[in-house]
């Protein structure tokens, strides 16, 4: 059963660029869209329904099968209520659905009082989530960040999909940060990790079974490492490699990329750059 894509607006312009791409992406993947408009008190300076007359034009052009709907409320609230994006995917190469989501217009003053719109969301979905500030399609190149765990690898059947729909190529990359226990997987990934897909430890073991899977696929694949600062080598990397999708896994999830990465890390990008992020959750054990 193929996932369907589900869009938030509250008619701000900066939603657009998420009902624009993932208009692009059900095209690509034959799949079907939700648009849920959100009407806010201030409604009256983003109406709602400009935006769905322009999305409804789109999804036609497209020959696309969509819903619409209409909700009060805050969009934050009213994807925390909904217990069908609360649920974290047994499996997430086959998730309900895949949550779209782009900048809604925030004031400063609300960021600083109850915090910035992706992190909340991140909170409260466990579905993915993709973060759009910023239109980029044809999809043609995709980083998918590696942490100690290598759990993104476990969700590559799904990258592969977008990456084989889209013709693009994909890029493992993985960050050594500053160890400081000395035991020797530590040892080994510190002393080599400009050769990380050669050792025998579990990322080198994850970094080949990505290459392997993506092989397998057909699709074209390289491994990238990088040693320092985790923030800063992957924005370093995603300026340097121009990439158009970002695919990292959520530090809401006990299972993720907590041991080798920062615990903000996924939000922290999301916010301070502008490729597209795929952010993914760690099925329940």
């Amino acid at each position: 059963m193929k996932p369907k894509l589900t869009i938030f607006t509250n008619g701000y312009d900066g939603t657009w660029n998420s009902i624009d791409l993932g208009a692009q992406l059900a095209k690509a993947l034959g799949l079907e869209i939700e648009l849920i408009g959100v009407v806010e008190e201030d409604d009256v300076h983003h109406p709602v329904e400009e935006i769905f007359s322009k999305a409804v034009t789109l999804f036609q052009d497209l020959g696309l099968v969509y819903d619409l709907e209409l909700e009060p409320g805050i969009v934050e609230d009213v994807a925390k209520k909904r217990k069908n994006l609360a649920r974290i995917p047994m499996d997430i190469n086959q998730p309900d659905t895949i949550v779209l989501v782009g900048t809604f217009g925030r004031s400063q003053v609300r960021k600083m009082l109850v915090g910035k719109s992706f992190r909340y969301i991140m909170e409260s979905v466990g579905q993915p989530i993709l973060y759009v500030p910023e239109f980029r399609f044809p999809v043609k190149k995709i980083l998918l960040c590696i942490g100690g765990l290598g759990y993104p690898v476990k969700a590559e059947p799904l990258i592969l999909n977008i990456a084989k729909a889209c013709g693009a190529e994909i890029t493992l990359f993985s960050v050594v940060p500053p160890i400081e226990f000395d035991y020797p997987e530590a040892r080994i990934v510190k002393e080599n990790w400009q050769r990380l897909a050669e050792t025998d430890t579990i990322i080198g073991r994850t970094l080949r079974e990505g290459v392997a899977l993506a092989t397998a696929a057909e699709v074209g694949v390289s491994v990238k490492t990088s040693h320092g600062n985790v923030l800063d080598e992957i924005r370093a990397e995603i300026k340097r490699g121009q990439y158009d999708l970002v695919v990292m896994g959520s530090h809401f999830s006990s299972h993720t990329l907590r041991q080798m990465y920062a615990p903000n890390v996924t939000a922290e990008i999301a916010e301070t750059c502008s490729v597209p992020i795929l952010t993914l959750r760690c099925p329940p054990q």
